[in-house]
């Protein structure tokens, strides 16, 4: 046993639908910005660093990002959501995926991104984590992406940028 407390016979709990979430709603903002908290400290305890900037982020600051969120709740609330922008060159960036730690190993983030791929196909999609998040990297390279650049933001802590393209992407262009 690995010292978790999850009950060996508990079955998972089923999760609904993702959905698009309405940062408007206050409601769903607060559940939002509690979620990515409890998501992003486990991140931070994975890699070393506190400084990930949306574990100290505002409910007003997580208002006002101009990013598109879908979630994805359970008969407790919300356990799961993805956010993403279009970059200038149409490539679509993964902004935040945050799954609530009593709902990891869920599927959660697996249902979250097949959602994201459906409603925003992209012919580049790009995604960073703590180089020292294994989980998350796991779970990206399994989806196809692809480490790309590792930076170090500060000393003794990295981030890995991956990417993934699409079949339509590797093709030539046909000149005619």
């Amino acid at each position: 046993m690995t010292g978790q407390h999850h009950a060996v016979t508990e079955p998972h709990r089923p999760f609904a639908e993702a959905v698009r979430l309405d940062l408007s709603d206050p409601d769903t903002l607060r559940q939002l910005w509690d979620l990515q908290r409890a998501s992003y400290a486990v991140e931070a305890r994975l890699i070393g660093f506190d400084g990930i900037p949306p574990l100290h982020e505002s409910l007003e600051q997580l208002r006002a990002c101009d990013e598109s969120f879908l979630g994805v709740r359970d008969e407790s609330g919300l356990v799961g959501a993805v956010a993403w922008a279009r970059l200038p060159n149409g490539a679509l960036d993964i902004c935040r995926l945050v799954v609530h730690p009593v709902a990891h190993r869920r599927g959660v983030a697996t249902a979250l991104l097949d959602a994201l791929d459906s409603i925003e196909p992209a012919e580049l999609t790009v995604v960073s984590t703590g180089t020292a998040n294994l989980p998350a990297l796991a779970l990206y390279r399994r989806r196809g992406f692809v480490p790309v650049v590792e930076r170090r933001i500060v000393p003794g802590v990295s981030v890995t940028l991956l990417e993934r393209r699409t079949a339509s992407a590797l093709r030539p262009v046909h000149n005619s």
